[in-house]
């Protein structure tokens, strides 16, 4: 019998260029129990070899046990035909802990190629039911699935054919498939607190998570196993600690640092996508942002980004000294030339010296 993944408690989301190794360890590091992958191609990873080797070194990147929050990890998968799906996750599951199947993925080339939220139709659960059943029974690690809620059948019964199937959990993200608007509304939690009610396996509740409070009170009020989150990690990765980022900058320098530790597994995009996030969360409406950004998307490599970080903490905090991030787990703190608190409106002064005004990087 496959053993299930121990603790489902807390979970990062699979998010479309979002969720790569480093970030995914700096979740962990914050209290995640569990991370996922951004949802992958099954087709592309048996057919385009550069797909297949970037995230192949991804997952190489953290199975090897130099850092005790690594692992486990969950690679989502997304496809229609049950023998490309098991095939590809047989090319990874070396790497990983669990497989998971896509089957809330609403965007448009979800529908054009037939696969994620547009399998919910209550005319595609025999080839759901088929794809769950290959990988439960082909795999040698546990296998699930994330869904959406069905567009006119009963959601809790296409919960209890993904259990019959073989899933060892199920997520729920209670919101309906839309192209346009993915969060159209609140998430109805009365349906995960229904599904969790009618399966005997796990159910994660996905959806209105923005605090660590509406977490617990998720938990409590759905009885879910685990509660999974998306974007607002992006913002406050130690979300799962019941902290807030104490300094955003601090932070973002960490995840890069891991970006260097790691390897070639992010690009340059993505390692941008993260720092503006990190920085947006806590910064968004102050008058120096937009050219924060700015000077953000002029860096050509992660130097560039992190020599950006260090020369605004070092004028933001004068004279220089150590400051220990004490928000960091024990025994991951990061120490860094600085003193003093943060003063966040001085940024716009660092980069009018620089010449960074809103004309002068277009």
């Amino acid at each position: 019998m496959i053993d299930l993944i121990a603790d489902l408690t807390y979970i990062a989301a699979p998010m479309v260029n979002q969720s790569d190794a480093p970030f995914r360890l700096l979740t962990r590091r914050y209290g995640a129990t569990l991370t996922y992958t951004q949802m992958l191609d099954s087709h592309r990873l048996l057919n385009d070899l550069d797909y297949f080797h970037f995230h192949l070194r991804d997952l190489q990147s953290t199975h090897l046990d130099w850092d005790a929050y690594t692992r486990p990890v969950v690679v989502q998968l997304c496809g229609n035909d049950p023998q490309v799906v098991v095939s590809a996750a047989r090319r990874v599951q070396s790497y990983c802990d669990g497989i998971d199947l896509n089957l809330g993925c609403p965007q448009e080339h979800a529908s054009e190629g037939h696969f994620g939220g547009y399998l919910l139709s209550k005319k595609d659960w025999p080839l759901v039911d088929a794809i769950v059943s290959a990988m439960a029974h082909s795999l040698t690690i546990p296998s699930s699935a994330k869904c959406r809620l069905c567009p006119s059948a009963n959601t809790t019964d296409f919960g209890r054919l993904l259990e019959h199937a073989g899933a060892s959990w199920v997520t729920l993200h209670a919101r309906h498939v839309s192209a346009t608007r993915r969060r159209q509304g609140a998430a109805d939690l009365d349906a995960i607190r229904e599904l969790k009610h009618a399966l005997a396996i796990p159910v994660i509740s996905n959806g209105n998570v923005r605090t660590f409070s509406d977490v617990q009170q998720n938990l409590a009020y759905t009885c879910a196993d685990g509660v999974m989150v998306g974007e607002t990690l992006l913002g406050n990765p130690c979300l799962f600690s019941g902290e807030v980022v104490r300094d955003p900058v601090l932070m973002a320098l960490d995840y890069l640092d891991m970006c260097e530790r790691l390897g070639d597994v992010v690009t340059l995009k993505t390692m941008q996508a993260h720092v503006r996030y990190m920085i947006k969360f806590q910064c968004a409406r102050r008058p120096w942002y937009s050219k924060f950004r700015l000077a953000l998307d002029a860096c050509q490599d992660v130097g560039d980004i992190k020599g950006l970080l260090h020369r605004q903490v070092r004028r933001w905090r004068g004279k220089a000294g150590r400051l220990v991030d004490v928000g960091a787990p024990e025994g991951h703190g990061s120490e860094r030339e600085t003193s003093g608190d943060v003063d966040l409106e001085d940024l716009g002064d660092i980069l009018d010296r620089w010449g960074l005004d809103d004309g002068s990087l277009h």
